[in-house]
């Protein structure tokens, strides 16, 4: 089951993996929503989408920000990809602990439930959230300020009863938990993952039968991660 003609919404992809993100799905025969803090970053997107032959248009979306969310227009939608996050260093101040819990945790929910009522209306529903192994019970792994562990377990949480209550609607909501990862690099065993690597599980769920419901994917990470930030 493909994506073409089917119309997607990516936050974040203004760079890095919501860009790559977007280019895949555009890639793919999708018409998709690119959403970024600026229109410039948004924008950009769209270009590199347009320039290969794809379908997308720009909008300006802070997920930190309820009003920003609320003025959001989009008037069909079939998937929505919660894949922006902020990520958060060792050390981080007061106002970057806010914005990223505010992004990941506020916002994601915030911005599903204003887009549920469209999703509703398709005929093939999916809400795909990139949360992290951050957001796993018990997992230390990363070395992330303890502030990002909180926003991401507040996006699985959410992802979580979420999936439970819209299943019977035929709503698949599908978290991906992957450790910190890079935006490039070879794709080979011991390697760290990559952000493609991400990407391709995103497609493959979201491309399978309306009978196949992959509720979580959960990555083992092969190697200890670098003690520096992942390039998402």
């Amino acid at each position: 089951m493909g994506v073409e003609g089917v119309r997607v919404l990516v936050t974040g992809a203004g760079r890095d993996t919501g860009r790559l993100l977007a280019v895949a799905f555009a890639a793919r025969g999708a018409e998709v929503v690119v959403t970024a803090r600026t229109m410039g970053a948004a924008e950009e997107t769209v270009g590199v989408i347009r320039s290969a032959g794809g379908t997308a248009e720009a909008a300006v979306l802070d997920l930190a920000d309820p009003a920003s969310i609320a003025a959001l227009e989009v008037d069909r939608l079939d998937v929505l990809v919660n894949s922006a996050a902020r990520y958060l260093q060792e050390t981080a101040s007061p106002e970057e602990i806010s914005d990223a819990i505010a992004g990941a945790g506020i916002g994601t929910v915030l911005l599903t439930e204003r887009l549920l009522p469209l999703l509703r209306e398709s005929e093939r529903p999916d809400i795909v959230n990139l949360i992290s192994a951050a957001g796993e019970n018990g997992q230390h792994r990363s070395t992330a300020h303890a502030a990002f562990y909180a926003a991401k377990h507040a996006q699985a949480g959410y992802a979580e009863i979420l999936s439970e209550r819209v299943r019977p609607e035929g709503i698949r909501v599908i978290s991906l938990f992957p450790p910190d990862f890079v935006q490039d690099g070879p794709r080979e065993t011991g390697a760290e993952l990559t952000a493609q690597s991400v990407i391709d599980c995103v497609l493959f769920a979201v491309g399978q039968p309306r009978d196949c419901f992959i509720r979580a994917i959960h990555f083992e990470q092969a190697r200890h991660f670098e003690q520096r930030a992942p390039q998402r």
